[in-house]
């Protein structure tokens, strides 16, 4: 039984005197790695931005991100602007965090079978090509503006997940799982852009440098250097030769990832029978009526035995976990506070929506995301390159693909770098915003009413997992409300079936639950079906 924070201590492994703060601790948890939650301070942070973008108070906030931060070391001095820091630096850690994730799904994830992810890689690919057909429709004659056509085309996967976590087990997991996916080669394809087309002209001797710094890391990884402080240390010097060489310096957060090892340095076979012997150690050397201060043997064995334990966690995961609440509870939120900031004091509010770079940022992201995506999935899916996900009809891709069109960090961050007037820059943010807005309402809603269906034939669906595995995904609140109608439904038979249907299939299962609501009905159905996603 896993800890929630009604029992944060179901084993009783705790002291009573600490019960409340390991529940206290266990909703701090809970909060921080909801996608939910995340999504809506980011949006708390933007609307806070507009609002004072709109009042007398924008231009101290104003001037106050453009204080300028001055460092020494030696003979050289380095300065930067707040909002730049936040832009440059911290948004390296947002995309340091995105490469773990890439990592984790070629490795592991999703991405790994070529064939099952064949569908949302190729989908992903129609969401970004269509926004570029659209925005060209609006700007490819005006070579003022034809460079932003990056500005639509990436999705943001912390708004797109969160909205989906709203529906929780009323979806299929297939949803989520081909949304996430979708996200996440989506954002490959975004990291490309800005990489190839958004940066300045290279200077090819900190392209150089960057490569040898890049090459000491392949090396520590092949290396087996498995400690987190030596890459976090190497990769601060790549970050500043990247930042120099006029390729955006964010890049870098994303070669960092791919050098960190996602496997643990400790052989898991043999620590099973070893950690087995340093428990029968503690055992017996543990006196139940001695301070444990005083208990050296018991101390010893116990000490070895939580080192050891810490370092069977890959480097890679330990690392993700402890940056996703750090940069999607603080990173990600002061972006939007610092670059959600849309005066319409002053300004002629008719002329900003209808620009050309409105239009083809509002359009390609509302119109031209969901167009691409149902129509290179629908391609897929005739030409049997793939199959849809397990219970996902159209009308669910059709949801999930104008969620896609939900722009905002992606989309703003190359706005700042593709278009040198803040005009143009105001005119896009304005066009991203209310695409993403009205792309979030009319997603959930599709996706809402097709739940709605599904509901009243009684039927509801139920994602279970025996470890960590769904991570940023929406999955991870569904999985919580999945525990709670196997484990809260009394029936011990029920919950070890859902255990072996779990252990049979990898540790990752989806059941969908048929409501019985008659005699009739009852003697047809059959109380769970288990599948994997």
């Amino acid at each position: 039984m896993e800890p929630t924070a009604k029992n944060p201590d179901p084993h009783h492994i705790f002291i009573d005197e600490v019960q409340g703060h390991q529940r206290r601790w266990l909703k701090v948890i809970q909060f921080t790695s909801s996608s939910t939650k995340a999504a809506a301070i980011m949006l708390a942070a933007a609307i806070v931005a507009l609002v004072i973008a709109n009042s007398p108070f924008f231009e101290p906030f104003e001037e106050f991100w453009h204080t300028h931060v001055v460092v020494g070391v030696g003979g050289f001095i380095g300065e930067m602007s707040l909002a730049h820091i936040i832009n440059d630096i911290f948004m390296a850690v947002f995309f340091l965090l995105v490469g773990l994730e890439i990592k984790y799904e070629m490795t592991v994830g999703e991405l790994t079978n070529i064939r099952q992810a064949a569908l949302p890689i190729i989908a992903a690919c129609g969401g970004v090509l269509a926004p570029i057909v659209i925005y060209s429709i609006f700007n490819a004659t005006n070579p003022e503006t034809s460079h932003g056509w990056g500005v639509p085309t990436a999705t943001d996967i912390a708004f797109a997940l969160g909205i989906m976590a709203l529906l929780g087990n009323r979806v299929p997991n297939g949803v989520r799982v081909f949304l996430s996916t979708l996200a996440v080669a989506d954002d490959i394809i975004a990291i490309l852009v800005i990489a190839i087309f958004y940066g300045q002209s290279p200077s090819l001797m900190w392209l150089a440098i960057a490569a040898a710094i890049l090459v000491v890391l392949v090396l520590m990884n092949r290396a087996h250097v498995y400690a987190l402080t030596p890459y976090m240390l190497v990769g601060c010097l790549l970050w500043f030769a990247v930042f120099m060489s006029g390729v955006h310096s964010t890049i870098a957060g994303v070669l960092l990832a791919f050098t960190i090892p996602t496997g643990s340095r400790v052989d898991l076979q043999k620590f099973m029978t070893w950690s087995g012997d340093r428990v029968r150690e503690a055992r017996a050397a543990y006196v139940e009526t001695e301070p444990v201060t005083l208990q050296k043997d018991y101390m010893f064995t116990v000490t070895r035995l939580s080192s050891v334990a810490r370092q069977v966690v890959p480097p890679a995961t330990r690392l993700e976990h402890m940056l996703y609440p750090w940069v999607y509870f603080a990173v990600l939120p002061l972006f939007a506070l610092t670059n959600a900031d849309v005066s319409f004091l002053g300004g002629d509010v008719l002329a900003m929506v209808s620009s050309p770079v409105f239009f083809g940022v509002f359009f390609g992201l509302l119109l031209g995301k969901p167009i691409g995506i149902l129509l290179f999935s629908f391609l897929t899916v005739k030409l049997k390159i793939a199959n849809l996900p397990d219970r996902v009809n159209w009308i669910h891709m059709l949801g999930a693909g104008i969620l896609g069109g939900m722009g905002f960090t992606m989309a703003i961050f190359v706005a700042n770098l593709a278009f040198p007037e803040a005009v143009l820059i105001a005119d896009a943010k304005i066009g991203i915003l209310s695409a993403s807005l009205l792309a979030g309402v009319i997603g959930f809603l599709f996706l809402f009413m097709q739940a709605k269906a599904a509901e009243r034939q009684g039927i509801s669906y139920v994602s279970a997992s025996l470890d960590e595995v769904v991570r940023q995904t929406a999955g991870e609140e569904a999985a919580d409300m999945a525990d709670d109608v196997v484990l809260g439904c009394g029936d011990e038979d029920l919950v070890d079936d859902v255990r072996e249907v779990l252990e049979a299939e990898g540790g990752v299962a989806e059941f969908v639950v048929h409501e019985i609501r008659d005699e009739a009905e009852a003697e047809e159905a059959e109380d769970v079906t288990g599948t994997r996603p």
